[in-house]
């Protein structure tokens, strides 16, 4: 949670700093702003190969029925509320267009940094995307630990890059990105767009959440909002600790008194708070939408453009690093490569998925607890 406090600062502070201080220190942190979002941009691909070929070649080999199944439901369930948000926020957030379409019209004037360091990826986002599943496949395969290790080595290099850099950084970098747009004049358009996201954001994780047990209940023919309450302490461990893998053992306490069969529910629940993330779905695509109506550059797509970005979305979020931020982390490279996000469109979405990270964990580790009901029926037949 004081991440999310330090997020609150970083933008609190930037605005001050772009409409009162001088300009000298606004240059200051837009520098910072240019020269942090290279280290992030270089690290994105990185990020992508080493951890879904570390997951894709960790998936336990000899639970062959159920892990199909129960990976199938974690994908169905990810695209499926991703289409939902998509149609929802498409409905909703334009109506917010003569407001928010003024936000690249309006600025008065612009700050350039002090420095500017071009540090391009070593690949791109599909490449590397690409190159994680031929080796995630070719390890499971040919069991060949050497390169696994290599995957897991370097998968934890960069957790621990992102851990003790770049997440502690993001308020900073937030907080440039914020006094950029106060410095142009268009911030405060922006920021009321943010809150009607994010309540869209958090409504639309309720319907999801409703909707899935209402099909686990039909399945297991039990009460759906007996199997809610049930997830509760669940749900709100997750608000506080933001870490679906930290609240996996009061997670498995709700879902064994929702009656799944042990062996299900200690295969399925450390699996889905991994590859199961239906809530980090609906807001990174609720917060795509409502960035492409901030900028006239970007255009809503159709739902035939969305499905793609969308399906793909469901693939890198199987392997999400388990820290804060970690969904939008991975999902950054797809909104450049598919949506055509630049710098600002990608800081601006970071803003705003960290600004409800705990809502979006207990989103997910609730779903998942609707995914082992649904396992465990499927089992049982």
């Amino acid at each position: 949670m004081s991440l999310i406090i330090k997020l609150i600062a970083g933008i609190a502070g930037g605005i001050v700093i772009g409409l009162f201080a001088p300009d000298w220190l606004s240059q200051l942190l837009i520098t910072f702003k240019s020269l942090f979002g290279q280290l992030l941009f270089f690290t994105i691909p990185l990020l992508i190969l080493f951890f879904i070929t570390s997951g894709i070649a960790s998936l336990p080999s000899k639970s062959g029925k159920l892990l199909g199944k129960t990976l199938g439901i974690a994908y169905l369930s990810t695209v499926t509320a991703g289409i939902l948000a998509f149609f929802v926020a498409s409905l909703l957030v334009p109506l917010l267009e003569a407001d928010t379409r003024t936000v690249t019209d309006t600025a008065t004037r612009t700050l350039e940094p002090f420095i500017t360091l071009e540090v391009p990826p070593l690949m791109s986002v599909m490449s590397a995307l690409v190159l994680a599943f031929i080796f995630g496949l070719g390890i499971a395969s040919t069991r060949a630990q050497q390169l696994k290790q290599l995957s897991d080595q370097g998968r934890d290099i960069i957790e621990l890059l992102l851990v003790k850099v770049i997440i502690p950084l993001l308020p900073f970098y937030i907080a440039g990105v914020f006094t950029e747009m106060a410095v142009a004049g268009n911030v405060f358009t922006t920021l009321k767009t943010f809150g009607v996201i994010l309540i869209l954001a958090v409504a639309l994780h309720w319907v999801y959440i409703t909707s899935m047990f209402i099909i686990a209940g039909i399945k297991s023919r039990q009460s759906p909002l007996k199997l809610i309450k049930n997830m509760l302490p669940a749900y709100f461990t997750a608000l506080g600790t933001m870490s679906s893998a930290a609240t996996i053992p009061v997670t498995l306490q709700s879902v064994r008194k929702n009656n799944v069969d042990d062996n299900v529910a200690n295969f399925s629940v450390p699996l889905c708070a991994t590859v199961h993330l239906a809530g980090s779905t609906i807001t990174i695509v609720s917060c795509t939408i409502a960035v492409i109506v901030l900028h006239n550059a970007l255009v809503i797509p159709s739902f035939l453009t969305i499905l793609p970005f969308i399906m793909m979305l469901g693939v890198v979020m199987l392997a999400a690093p388990g820290v804060p931020g970690g969904a939008v982390m991975s999902a950054v490279g797809l909104l450049g490569s598919m949506l055509g996000f630049g710098e600002t469109a990608i800081a601006l979405m970071i803003a705003l998925y960290m600004a409800q990270d705990s809502f979006g964990t207990a989103c997910n580790i609730t779903g998942d607890g609707a995914i082992a009901l649904l396992v465990d029926d499927s089992t049982k037949k």
